[in-house]
């Protein structure tokens, strides 16, 4: 391509710059910020919410809900297994149940905002068997509207978790586990 080839490309490309508009008004899509719509939407894709009354409950609690588990990561708890972020796949892999910390809970869609400051290492949540998170219920907000607003304050990377993992597009057979845990529990105390 010719120099003024590109120049002419580049001046028309200029010229044809379209105006600047303002963003739209996001309306308020409203709903119910309690743990019961978020219980009730998480259970309808396959998660499972446990109330507490406090935080000194939760290595009994865990204990009921998951009594096969050998090997447990987590920093809530004096956990088996010490996670960080340089700890390889393959130790990650055998962690029957991760516990972490959840910030923001959404009623809209049963999700809960974890960032990577929770996540011991940022595979744990994905590559582990069962996954709990543990989350104020006074943290839970109507939508996803109202939790985007509240992730400046969160730190930078994170993801928001629902559900257990699962995909019907494998030979139209329903897979749980297939791309993360295999099950979540979200502990509200």
């Amino acid at each position: 391509m010719s120099t003024a080839s590109r120049d002419r490309i580049l001046a028309a490309t200029k010229a044809n710059k379209p105006a600047e508009l303002p963003l739209p008004t996001v309306p308020d899509f409203g709903g119910e910020a309690t743990a019961e719509r978020f219980a009730a939407v998480l259970a309808g894709i396959g998660g499972t919410v446990v109330r507490m009354n406090g935080l000194g409950e939760l290595v009994s609690t865990l204990q009921q809900l998951f009594p096969e588990a050998r090997t447990t990561a987590s920093p809530l708890f004096a956990a088996s297994v010490p996670i960080n972020a340089q700890t390889p796949t393959g130790i990650l892999a055998a962690i029957d149940l991760t516990v972490l910390q959840g910030e923001i809970g959404v009623a809209e869609n049963g999700a809960v905002w974890l960032p990577e400051a929770n996540m011991m290492n940022r595979a744990l949540p994905t590559i582990t068997q069962h996954l709990a998170l543990v989350l104020d219920h006074r943290r839970i907000v109507a939508t996803m509207h109202q939790a985007y607003a509240q992730l400046p304050n969160t730190g930078g990377y994170g993801k928001f978790v629902a559900g257990p993992s699962k995909t019907a597009d494998i030979e139209q057979s329903l897979v749980i586990g297939a791309h993360g845990a295999r099950s979540l529990v979200v502990v509200l105390y």
